[in-house]
């Protein structure tokens, strides 16, 4: 499969530590399907059972988050495990320039992808997701969005607003994943795969292969789980 150009092969001397941190996935989301593959505003009402896990997504006013708003949470989780790795306490809270993100999800900087990010906080703050999923050693029926805010707004000229920093606050289901190191490292060219069905065949075979060389899986639960 072609992958996207790397387009920031020399990253950015001043932003801290962008290339020590390695992108991180938690597994109960590249195990069970929680985004989106559509290219369009997907209003869906999904329901998914695998095994003993059940899920129910209600989708926000825009649509369901997709796996390319995934990224958002890929590098939070990233930037988490990396403090905690080092010993750092870390929290729900979690603060980080725009363009920082864009460079290590391999995004273009310009503004349209200032408004896609938005966007991509909407769905993610918007949908209902249901679920019993285990994170963190922890079975609970509950609601619960995946983030449960973000903003980050600064006027940068006059009369037009510019997303110049976000910040996050991650939801208890996801903060009990990384607390639980229920996490794997994935490949940065992740971000370089171009259709939304290769990022979730990436992330299904990484997260089930683990340390193996290789994992069989039949059509019918492959479909059920993209």
């Amino acid at each position: 499969m072609p992958l996207l150009p790397d387009r920031h092969p020399q990253k950015d001397f001043f932003i801290l530590d962008i290339s020590d941190v390695v992108p991180k996935d938690d597994m109960a989301s590249m195990e069970h399907p929680l985004f989106s593959l559509a290219t369009k505003p997907d209003m869906r009402h999904l329901e998914y059972r695998g095994g003993d896990n059940r899920l129910k997504i209600v989708p926000s006013g825009v649509g369901l988050p997709t796996i390319f708003d995934k990224d958002i949470l890929i590098f939070c989780v990233s930037q988490l495990m990396h403090r905690k790795n080092r010993g750092e306490k870390i929290g729900k809270r979690v603060r980080f320039s725009a363009r920082e993100l864009m460079i290590t999800t391999n995004r273009k900087t310009g503004g349209v992808e200032y408004q896609r990010l938005e966007q991509a906080f909407q769905r993610l703050i918007g949908t209902t997701f249901q679920t019993d999923i285990q994170t963190g050693n922890k079975r609970e029926t509950r609601f619960f969005s995946l983030l449960e805010s973000g903003s980050g707004f600064v006027m940068k000229e006059e009369g037009k607003w510019r997303l110049d920093y976000c910040e996050v606050i991650l939801s208890d289901w996801v903060m009990r994943a990384i607390e639980g190191d229920e996490v794997v490292t994935i490949s940065n060219d992740y971000f370089r795969l171009r259709r939304p069905l290769e990022r979730r065949l990436y992330e299904i075979g990484r997260k089930h292969c683990g340390g193996q060389p290789k994992w069989q899986v039949g059509l019918a639960k492959l479909q059920e789980k993209t």
